[in-house]
């Protein structure tokens, strides 16, 4: 196990720090400690809970300036992004309060004289494995139901943005008491140590690749799992739609954080006859991107790391091989820092790996469709099953299409975003399990039956 990572600025590539990763006896003391406070903490009252998060949702926004930068320069982020992920997530701590009431209420049913109750238990030790291109949001997004639904934490954040991790720790840390959250730092090393300890549930954010190492070590001891892991989101833009609304969301959508989302715009399947005049207004757009340091007036920083970089670099060069045309960008940026430029690559189809594996970089991939129906077709032919949308002046049309695509959150002429309180989640490979809602709460708890009858 390696004694230390390295944390790179990626506009730089300078090193920021050195951080000592935490070792196997540490990683069974953290297991511990958490096994410990979940004793007491299992037994606190939900309001007492409560009071604990408004102050953590408090401190958030308030030092969100102070990690905001941190977020900048460990993943290059926008500033002004990175300060808004902050906020949001403050805002965020806000929602799960309200959702984690619901979903502790003890359910009541009758039939004739028998009453059963149905109560809502923590599981006990959660580990909580997170990703670097959220490094606020993601977190807080496992860790706080967790924590509020009664069970007690080891975190680890990603080892790209491991002072960020440490940031939010103390915040949390502040307020909970000795053990509910206990932080390791490390990459794949720790964190296929801590899937071996004494934990009961993982809680992940990530790659589809990771979540099934994750899934094939549970399974040994039969652990709980909530998994969120990567898309290869598709859009469908028909003849009737707003190309101006269409081909924001496509840039944006697609070059948002670098393209290291999620729910980024992966896949874009054009209807024929619209395809040459929404492939012009997407260059003219993109044209327009500016790319720098996360600290200055840009819209897009670099990418996290070279690796990540090379791997889009490898897909881009792929799909050139392979027939493929790169109308725009497509190069790596020659100076310090892991840049890349903006691209806009045509004349796609299936063959290319740049459709159907997950590229989590800032390229906008254009197909050629003849009508809805083949569009429907390629947007289903994915292991991926995350997010998608669908492009059309008429909401019954989009409505309809919307329910023949294969992926957990469909946005008709908008993006994924939902209603609060409704869950993300992700169908096929791209989930196990889901969050952000009140069932979404309850995955951090099991449910208890006491029945009786009434006299």
């Amino acid at each position: 196990m390696r004694k230390f990572i390295l944390d790179i600025n990626p506009s730089t590539g300078e090193l920021i720090e050195k951080i000592k990763c935490s070792s196997p006896g540490e990683i069974a003391s953290g297991v511990k400690l958490a096994r410990k406070a979940f004793k007491v903490w299992s037994k606190t009252p939900m309001k007492k809970r409560i009071a604990l998060f408004k102050n953590i949702a408090r401190d958030l926004n308030k030092e969100k300036k102070h990690i905001g930068e941190l977020i900048t320069k460990e993943m290059g982020k926008v500033y002004n992004s990175a300060v808004g992920e902050c906020a949001g997530t403050a805002y965020a701590i806000e929602e799960n309060i309200t959702l984690a009431e619901k979903a502790l209420e003890t359910e009541i049913h009758k039939e004739d004289s028998l009453i059963t109750e149905v109560h809502r238990m923590p599981l006990g030790v959660v580990a909580v494995i997170t990703p670097w291109n959220f490094p606020v949001g993601m977190p807080e997004s496992l860790l706080t139901p967790a924590i509020l639904m009664g069970n007690t934490v080891v975190f680890k954040p990603s080892e790209n943005t491991p002072l960020t991790g440490k940031a939010i720790y103390d915040i949390y840390n502040r307020y909970l008491p000795k053990g509910v959250i206990n932080l390791l730092q490390g990459a794949e090393e720790v964190g296929e140590e801590l899937l071996t300890s004494d934990i009961d549930m993982v809680s992940f954010v990530g790659s589809q690749a990771v979540g099934k190492k994750i899934m094939e070590a549970c399974s040994k001891k039969l652990n709980r799992l909530v998994l969120e892991l990567g898309g290869k989101d598709p859009m469908i833009v028909l003849k009737d739609a707003d190309l101006d609304k269409a081909v924001n969301y496509a840039v944006n959508g697609s070059l948002r954080n670098s393209g290291q989302v999620c729910v980024s715009v992966e896949r874009i399947y054009v209807e024929q006859s619209i395809f040459t005049k929404f492939e012009k207004m997407i260059l003219d757009k993109v044209k327009n991107y500016k790319v720098g340091d996360g600290f200055d007036d840009v819209d897009m920083g670099p990418m996290v790391s070279e690796a990540q970089r090379n791997h889009v670099v490898n897909q881009i060069e792929e799909a050139k091989k392979k027939g493929a045309k790169v109308l725009y960008g497509g190069s790596v940026i020659e100076r310090n820092g892991f840049f890349l430029e903006p691209t806009v690559i045509s004349n796609l189809n299936h063959k290319h790996d740049i459709m159907t594996n997950e590229t989590f970089g800032p390229v906008v991939c254009l197909q050629k469709v003849k009508n809805a129906e083949e569009a429907i077709e390629k947007a289903n032919d994915s292991t991926f099953g995350l997010g998608a949308t669908v492009w059309t002046k008429s909401t019954d049309k989009g409505r309809k299409i919307a329910e023949q695509i294969e992926s957990g959150m469909i946005g008709v002429n908008q993006g994924i975003g939902g209603v609060s309180g409704t869950p993300w989640v992700g169908i096929k490979q791209s989930g196990f399990g889901f969050i952000g809602s009140v069932e979404g709460m309850r995955q951090f708890t099991v449910p208890k039956k006491i029945s009786y009858r009434k006299k």
